[in-house]
């Protein structure tokens, strides 16, 4: 994962920093809670069938929306994943997306190139990351949700309580810099 580059208009490096700045969610998700949709949605991810995926997914992030407080938004669960290739290599693959005008979330159940049915925690993992960018939007009253170090911790917390990974499994994000981006520097976050 890769952050966005810091942006020049003032009042988008302010959100940015305020994003960057902003590693947890306030008060934490109840594993209770979600143990039982979580497992639900895994259940309906490994079978496969667009309609219980749709369903699943959707109390999933009924459930989220409900501890926040904010609306639940609209979820869509669409086939193969929209993609690109050159020379038989694939250059653009995406997993979902967020569209802040209607406060939407699409995910994609099938892999781009061998139409594969995800994985629970690749899809999840999916779902997860656009309900953050829902909440940026829903909670925050940002206008866009930009991909900082602190959007991913958020991602991570809440990927973490959904699969209730137990604290003492938990790794670190650990950030290297790449000119005007952080990556995650995924070999030091696996040690620990």
């Amino acid at each position: 994962m890769i952050t966005d580059a810091m942006p020049d208009d003032p009042a988008e490096r302010a959100r940015f920093l305020a994003s960057d700045a902003l590693g947890t969610l306030d008060p934490p998700p109840p594993t209770e809670a979600l143990r039982p949709v979580t497992a639900d949605f895994c259940d309906a991810v490994t079978g496969g069938a667009m309609a219980d995926v749709q369903r699943a997914s959707q109390a999933l992030i009924a459930t989220l929306a409900e501890h926040f407080d904010v609306p639940a938004p609209p979820l869509v669960v669409l086939d193969v994943q929209p993609h690109r290739t050159r020379e038989g290599v694939t250059t653009y693959k995406l997993y979902g997306d967020y569209t802040f005008e209607t406060q939407r979330i699409r995910v994609w159940l099938r892999t781009a190139i061998r139409e594969k049915v995800s994985t629970p925690k690749s899809l999840l993992s999916t779902v997860v990351h656009e309900f953050c960018h829902h909440l940026d939007c829903a909670r925050l009253a940002w206008p866009e949700s930009p991909h900082t170090r602190g959007f991913y911790h958020r991602v991570d917390q809440l990927y973490h309580a959904a699969l209730d990974t137990p604290e003492a499994s938990r790794r670190p994000l650990v950030w290297s810099r790449a000119g005007g981006v952080w990556r995650i520097d995924w070999r030091r976050s696996r040690a620990g």
